[in-house]
């Protein structure tokens, strides 16, 4: 069954959420899971990749944007389906991927901004009606 995680932040930054986002990429990727991170925009896909080159001054994260390369070991992208199966999803939008078959595990990660709690809460109790059980773990 679909392992779902909402990973909760106890600040309200962007800033947080996004490193929050490349550490466990490197952790899944570390562990030779492929990874597709759904970014709310290609704004923010942008940002991400930056980040990912920057955020380990002494790792390196294999990744690309999903028009780029959809095979690499850590994609970012936003509703396209990820070319590999069997992998970790984290999702940066508010709302569901339309993808999770294709998933083994998804992470939402949730902040103390006001709209996105109420974003993630939804999710959850959809979750829910899905017939998952989505878990919270408190960073």
């Amino acid at each position: 069954m679909l392992r779902i995680e909402f990973y909760v932040l106890s600040s309200a930054s962007p800033a947080d959420r996004l490193r929050a986002a490349c550490q466990l990429a490197m952790k899944a990727w570390r562990h030779g899971l492929p990874v597709f991170i759904r970014c709310q925009d290609e704004a923010q896909s942008l940002e991400l990749d930056e980040l990912l080159w920057r955020f380990k001054a002494e790792t390196f994260v294999p990744h690309n944007l999903h028009a780029d390369d959809p095979q690499a070991p850590v994609v970012l992208g936003l509703d396209e389906p990820p070319a590999s199966r069997n992998g970790l999803l984290i999702n940066l939008q508010t709302t569901i991927s339309p993808h999770l078959e294709y998933f083994s595990r998804v992470i939402e990660i949730v902040n103390q901004q006001a709209d996105l709690l109420t974003a993630c809460r939804e999710n959850f109790r959809l979750y829910r009606q899905r017939g998952y059980d989505p878990k919270r773990v408190e960073l």
